[in-house]
């Protein structure tokens, strides 16, 4: 399995190319301000295929450049329907400080031409992956994850890796994600990590939408807001 990522743009929002290996259709993950470019170097260097660009949320550090990669590979962009209205009007979803860095200059955001909605639960066949699709509110209404099997169809799972999440801004290492925006809401965020977090087994790799790696594993070792939540549990909280 081919994974490659990096930091986009002044909010350092990790873009992720996904795809069985190199010479293979791919998809794209959460592409960000100036992500374009980035995303060309690794289509061009693992001579790949985009066919699909994967939304988290709505979020215009997630979510930038999502028309301009689409449309340059005539790809599907695919977003929950609650998060759907901040691909065109991306100011309605982020804060005074976002805010701040999108003054002067002049931005023009619409909606990709090809664009698909995702739901709880879907089960999605693209390049060749497998992808199950977790409605996860909390950050916002229509935050999504995710998962896909480590290993490539056909191929030898790995030992210590069953799946890989994309968690967008539900979960980083050692932390989660801010629920004070628009949209964010903090009870429902805990209702989200311990329905779909907490039951997840732990050699589950975790690609977050900012900083490093982790796994669930590590998370529920560590993290002080899953340790917090399920203590919670343990005492029937």
């Amino acid at each position: 399995m081919l994974i490659a990522g990096f930091p986009a743009g002044s909010w350092a929002a990790n873009c992720y190319v996904v795809a069985t290996g190199p010479g293979a259709e791919c998809v794209v993950v959460d592409p960000g301000q100036d992500a374009a470019p980035g995303v060309a170097d690794i289509v061009r260097e693992h001579r790949l295929k985009p066919v699909a660009v994967l939304l988290t949320h709505g979020h215009v550090d997630h979510m930038w450049s999502v028309t301009p990669v689409a449309g340059a590979y005539d790809a599907t962009a695919w977003i929950h329907p609650a998060d759907r209205h901040l691909l065109s009007d991306p100011m309605a979803g982020i804060s005074r400080e976002s805010a701040s860095m999108l003054l002067g200059g002049s931005y023009q955001f619409t909606e990709p031409d090809d664009l698909a909605e995702l739901a709880d639960g879907q089960r999605l066949e693209l390049a060749g992956l497998e992808v199950v699709v977790d409605h996860t509110p909390g950050h916002t209404e229509g935050s999504v994850t995710f998962r896909t099997p480590y290993a490539s169809p056909g191929a030898e799972p790995a030992p210590e890796i069953s799946q890989v999440m994309f968690s967008g801004d539900l979960l980083f290492a050692g932390s989660i994600g801010r629920t004070d925006l628009p949209g964010g809401d903090h009870a429902t965020m805990l209702k989200t990590l311990r329905s779909k977090v907490l039951a997840l087994p732990d050699d589950v790799a975790v690609l977050p939408g900012h900083g490093e790696q982790t796994s669930i594993g590590r998370e529920r070792a560590a993290n002080p807001f899953l340790l917090e939540l399920a203590g919670r549990v343990t005492r029937g909280l």
